[in-house]
C-alpha cells in the first residue's frame, strides 16, 4: 500500500511523463512555451497569463487549478528565463 506522499509523487511523475511525451511528439511546443513566457515574464500575474496562453496556443493543457506538476513546469520555465537573462 502506498502512502499519500508516494501517491502524490506517482501522480506528478505521470503528469510530467505525459508532458514530455507531448514535447517529443511536437518539438514546436517547447519553443512556443518559451516564446509565450518571454512575452509575459514582466506582466503582473505573469505565471497565470503564461499558463493560460500555453493552454490556448499549444497541445499542453494547464488547468486553472495548478497541479504540482504544472507548478514544477512553470518553475522550470522561470529558471530558463533567468538563465537567459544571466547570459546577457
Amino acid at each position: 500500500m502506498s502512502t499519500p506522499t508516494e501517491s502524490r509523487q506517482a501522480k506528478i511523475i505521470d503528469e510530467l511523463q505525459n508532458f514530455i511525451r507531448k514535447v517529443l511528439t511536437d518539438p514546436t511546443v517547447a519553443v512556443r512555451c518559451m516564446e509565450i513566457a518571454r512575452e509575459h515574464r514582466d506582466d503582473p500575474d505573469a505565471r497565470n497569463k503564461i499558463a493560460r496562453e500555453i493552454s490556448s496556443q499549444t497541445i499542453v493543457r494547464i488547468p486553472e487549478s495548478l497541479s504540482a506538476a504544472d507548478e514544477l513546469f512553470l518553475d522550470v520555465i522561470e529558471d530558463v528565463l533567468e538563465d537567459e537573462s544571466a547570459l546577457y
